[in-house]
């Protein structure tokens, strides 16, 4: 399926897109803290948007390894005044919440969420793929194990690719029986495996196009970049550029970035790629 239902609206993933990422918290990897007032957020909204994001994920629980575990009312706290930011100012079709809490994204739906990512794939909240199919809007599911808090100590597979694989063959049954229409699946990049091992995931990625559902692919100055090359997230941004296209090449539908602009230009020429 090339397109997903996104508050009445189809948007075709036939060619990839980009998601801008906004984080209300103070201790995400690498813009924790720095939105701290509505006009930063405002206008970072609005400069992905003019730069070409399609979609804008909100998030107020930083999952980075040994990430620092929040209540559910200091999420909510976080994440549902942005949401009424946001909706105020801007019309955005694709407007995700990231959250692995069914209690979070029941409420966020109704503060004008219209896409859910969930890190856990439904593992974590056991109602969240009801709600998400009551909702009737898309669901990102992505592949970890354990918690923020613990996957670094869960990076054993006998066969990565193999269990990555049979992972969502059981979560996409999952979310289908919930009513779940439109699925998009993220590999976790970081998440329950070690650099080695995201750069194995990527070099077979479009090895889980086979689920026929669209990938996102989040690599965004993640440390699989900067811990490679020796720097640090904020000097991430070639490396990550780097590693986008060949998250193009390898069947990448949505890429999940902090650098809008950037990533863009990197579909630009991914297209020309394929006419050529």
């Amino acid at each position: 399926m090339t397109t997903i239902n996104c508050a009445g609206t189809l948007i075709d993933l036939s060619t990839p897109r980009v998601m801008g990422i906004v984080n209300c918290t103070p201790d995400s990897f690498y813009d924790g803290g720095k939105l701290k007032n509505d006009t930063a957020i405002l206008n970072q909204v609005e400069k992905m948007l003019n730069d070409g994001a399609t979609f804008i994920d909100v998030g107020g629980y930083s999952s980075r390894p040994d990430g620092t575990d929040i209540s559910v009312e200091e999420e909510l706290s976080r994440v549902l005044p942005v949401l009424d930011l946001i909706t105020a100012r801007f019309t955005i079709k694709g407007l995700s919440c990231d959250s692995f809490r069914e209690s979070v994204i029941e409420k966020a739906i109704h503060h004008g969420a219209t896409i859910v990512n969930d890190i856990s794939a439904g593992l974590l909240s056991s109602k969240m793929m009801q709600t998400v199919g009551n909702a009737q809007i898309p669901y990102i599911m992505m592949h970890m194990r354990g918690t923020p808090q613990t996957m670094k100590s869960m990076t054993s597979y006998e066969d990565m690719l193999v269990e990555i694989n049979h992972y969502f063959s059981e979560r996409i049954a999952a979310a289908r029986a919930c009513g779940i229409t439109d699925i998009v699946i993220d590999p976790g990049f970081g998440f329950a495996k070690t650099r080695e091992q995201s750069f194995e995931l990527l070099s077979d990625l479009d090895l889980l196009q086979a689920h026929r559902v669209p990938i996102l692919a989040g690599v965004s100055r993640k440390s699989m970049i900067y811990k490679t090359l020796n720097t640090t997230a904020k000097e991430a941004l070639n490396g990550t550029t780097a590693l986008h296209m060949a998250c193009l090449l390898k069947g990448a539908a949505i890429l999940r970035v902090h650098d809008v602009k950037e990533a863009e230009e990197t579909i630009t020429l991914y297209k020309e790629l394929l006419i050529n």
